[in-house]
């Protein structure tokens, strides 16, 4: 069944490639760009050019400028992966991440010193995937070293914030952050293209939001400060900009900054779960999907997620059924050791599920988990006798947040390698 799990989640994420997606998506014809409801003519326009960032950045600037050329001019791509092969006339950078480098700073800056010199009929179109908010960032202030601004990150990403409440953070301290790049660009016509790595009501977390009204405030930062205990944590230049009264707010919605500027998600977690339980329906089992466990601890949506499957399977007890769900977990680092939420989630299923006919699949569709090599893992009920032969104890890998620690010598991980697209975890549990 773990290999059957495996497939399954392989099989989606090639479906879900943006090679595919983004034809789909979005029709070039007869010099108008079509996407949702919205069209676009491109000849009224003197220059086009792209800007993209995030992890999906290649492949996004790929199948873009496969519709668009000989049309766009020049632009910007910036990943946190090497480019094999540069793409003519555009300008590649190597952009940290989960950390910003001295990369993601100077992508930065050259990509706001090219929005500002656009002009009313200037088009930009701007290709945003998850990742961004590190693989692209600039201070708000010369007092924030790049040291401070890695240490930052470095706090942020393990001190349990969800998504939402870093991306708050980080689009007060940035230049480029929360609608900033949008600004920098006025006049120009602004379309932006992103594939969703956030919840959706939340599309102005993508990559925090670079081309996107903020509701967000600075009363929201210092909320998140006190209620998270970071005071202590922040680098000394942040938290003297934020008390201090000294940081610019971002621009809001309903700004006429935003007034020729459009968005739209290209995918999103809902599609990938979509077409991931129309596979799983293909196998003959009984489906149902979960939405519920956004940002919940590991332990507690392990818990919720097999009560479901105990649940679906007393109302199917002639077939298999499984439990599908995506989005993101919190789990805060606890320990020197190697993983990441998604395996920290399969360890936890793991001492459930032990002795039971079910299996546990949770992977990031980008690739990486956490700080390690892995994807995620796959568990299934023999995992934990099978790990016990080996030494190895559940708790205290999972205290130690070395979940790759336990899954690598059993060989249930999951490794994919960085599949330059991003729209959150996938998690499959079934049973039969």
């Amino acid at each position: 069944m773990k290999e059957t799990l495996r497939r399954l989640f392989l099989s989606t994420l090639a479906e879900l490639s943006l090679d595919r997606v983004i034809p789909e998506r979005v029709k070039v014809r007869d010099g108008v760009v079509e996407v949702e409801d919205e069209r676009v003519e491109l000849g009224s326009f003197r220059k086009i050019i792209l800007v993209a960032l995030g992890k999906a950045a290649i492949q996004m600037t790929g199948a873009m400028k496969a519709l668009l050329d000989p049309l766009v001019s020049s632009g910007v791509v910036v990943s946190s992966e090497p480019v094999a092969a540069p793409l003519p006339y555009m300008l590649h950078y190597q952009g940290g991440h989960p950390y910003p480098n001295a990369e993601s700073v100077l992508a930065a800056e050259v990509i706001l010193e090219l929005l500002r010199q656009l002009k009313q009929d200037h088009l930009v179109i701007y290709l945003l995937s998850g990742g961004g908010s590190a693989i692209v960032e600039k201070p708000i202030h010369p007092s924030i070293t790049l040291e401070d601004l890695r240490e930052f990150y470095r706090v942020l990403v393990t001190c349990g914030a969800n998504i939402v409440e870093m991306n708050i953070l980080r689009k007060h301290f940035s230049a480029t952050k929360g609608g900033r790049m949008a600004e920098a660009a006025q006049p120009a016509r602004q379309v932006t293209l992103y594939v969703s790595d956030v919840p959706l009501d939340r599309p102005s977390t993508v990559a925090s939001g670079p081309t996107m009204p903020d509701e967000s405030t600075l009363v929201d930062c210092r909320e998140i400060v006190d209620r998270l205990n970071l005071r202590e944590r922040l680098p000394a230049s942040l938290w003297a900009l934020l008390e201090s009264g000294g940081l610019p707010e971002t621009p809001k919605p309903g700004s006429p900054k935003f007034k020729r500027c459009s968005w739209h998600a290209l995918l999103s977690t809902e599609q990938g779960l979509e077409k991931l339980a129309a596979a799983v329906r293909r196998e003959g089992w009984a489906v149902e999907q979960d939405l519920s466990v956004d940002d919940r601890p590991v332990v507690e949506a392990a818990e919720h997620l097999l009560e479901r499957l105990a649940d679906l399977r007393r109302r199917y007890p002639d077939r298999a059924v499984v439990v599908l769900s995506g989005g993101e977990l919190s789990s805060p680092v606890t320990g020197g050791g190697v993983g990441g939420r998604n395996q920290a989630f399969v360890l936890a299923c793991a001492k459930r599920i032990a002795g039971e006919n079910i299996a546990v699949l949770s992977a990031g569709t980008d690739g990486i988990d956490g700080n390690s090599p892995a994807a995620g893992a796959v568990a299934d009920g023999s995992t934990l006798a099978r790990a016990a032969k080996l030494g190895l104890e559940a708790d205290g890998y999972f205290r130690r947040s070395d979940s790759y620690g336990y899954f690598s010598p059993l060989e249930d991980t999951l490794v994919t390698g960085p599949t330059g697209n991003n729209i959150r975890d996938l998690r499959m549990l079934v049973a039969w």
